[in-house]
């Protein structure tokens, strides 16, 4: 709060700012604080339409989180998802939010509508946000987790997601490795990859690199033997996805 007329003692009187009258309308006040200043507000006209108009700002705002929202454009999508793909390329080797996950966070805030009320209830409310330690798992899941990504290789499209924003050598152990398997295959190792993981393609254990191509939605697959290295290139699969 940054009023300044509340003083020692809690001092406080007409005219009212807004911000008393905020944390008053907000219960955040102590028990003593708001016994003291119900009554003299109420008794204030100004100081009353103030409070009716908070009461009325936070009745909007719980209909408008009870509305429907409309999906956000595709084209936006594509240009977000886009914009995402390149940040992630840029950074290359630094920890990274998987962009299927940015999407399913994107999807669930889809309308346009959210963002907005989002800024509003600001106004009226303090909000705390709370980044959930990735480390943590839920009790008992840890062990049935799928280990890797299956892949089918009539349907790589489908696994994009699932490798895109990962860095997990598996078997490779590290990069140091993962390079010398580029290099064999003749891949330049310097060209940094979207993602990394180990899995499976068609039952065969591989692991699979992904390249971004310079083109919109377009992306390049590769999948390696776990053993490959200088003297066995051991290339799964060479694919470029998308358009």
């Amino acid at each position: 709060m940054t009023d300044e007329s509340r003083g020692m003692g809690g001092a406080v009187g007409p005219p009212w700012s807004v911000d008393v009258l905020a944390d008053l309308h907000a219960g955040v006040l102590s028990e003593s604080e708001a016994a003291e200043l119900w009554p003299r507000v109420n008794a204030d006209p100004e100081a009353r339409a103030i409070i009716e108009a908070l009461d009325a700002t936070s009745a909007e705002l719980a209909d408008l989180s009870a509305a429907p929202v409309p999906p956000m454009p595709a084209d936006v999508a594509a240009r977000i998802d886009a914009a995402l793909a390149q940040e992630q390329q840029a950074r290359g080797a630094s920890n990274v939010v998987s962009i299927d996950a940015a999407r399913k966070r994107r999807n669930r805030r889809a309308g346009w509508g959210a963002g907005f009320l989002a800024a509003a209830a600001a106004v009226v409310a303090a909000v705390v946000i709370v980044t959930p330690n990735a480390s943590e798992e839920t009790p008992g899941m840890a062990d049935s987790a799928p280990k890797g990504v299956a892949v089918d290789s009539g349907q790589i499209n489908a696994a994009i997601g699932k490798v895109e924003g990962v860095r997990d050598f598996g078997p490779l152990e590290n990069e140091q490795r993962l390079d010398a398997c580029l290099e064999a295959n003749g891949i330049d190792p310097v060209k940094q990859p979207v993602g990394i993981t180990p899995g499976t393609i068609d039952g065969q254990e591989a692991v699979f690199v992904l390249y971004t191509t310079g083109e919109l939605a377009q992306f390049r697959f590769v999948a390696l033997a776990p053993d490959c290295g200088p003297d066995n290139p051991g290339l799964l699969k060479d694919q470029l996805i998308g358009r």
